[in-house]
């Protein structure tokens, strides 16, 4: 469980430094907050925990595609951005499914 913990909370940190980067503070305070969620022990803080990750998965996508897309008009390279953050889209997003095992439901029962 400390594995999974620890992928999302890099995962949390990747997008805040991604807010940080294009300013957008009050984003950068939410990467850093929603990892907080895991000391509820609650399984509500679990699927919010999940959808956060998904949404962070697609805001990822979202990046690329208009990296891409933005290089592709001024004629740059854009394969090795792309590859990047899809790669860190795809991080993120094993990052949330990872909180979908038993033990992660067990531990974040319905008490």
């Amino acid at each position: 469980m400390p594995v999974r913990i620890t992928l999302y909370v890099i995962a949390a940190l990747l997008l805040g430094a991604h807010f940080y980067r294009a300013g957008s503070y009050l984003l950068v305070a939410l990467c850093l907050a929603t990892p907080m969620l895991f000391l509820f022990k609650k399984r509500w803080s679990l699927i919010l925990l999940e959808l956060a990750a998904y949404g962070a998965a697609a805001t990822w996508l979202g990046a690329t595609l208009a990296l891409v897309a933005v290089r592709q008009q001024v004629g740059r390279p854009w394969t090795v951005a792309a590859v990047i953050l899809g790669a860190v889209a795809l991080f993120t997003l094993v990052a949330g499914l990872l909180l979908n095992s038993r033990a992660m439901r067990e531990h974040y029962s319905h008490r």
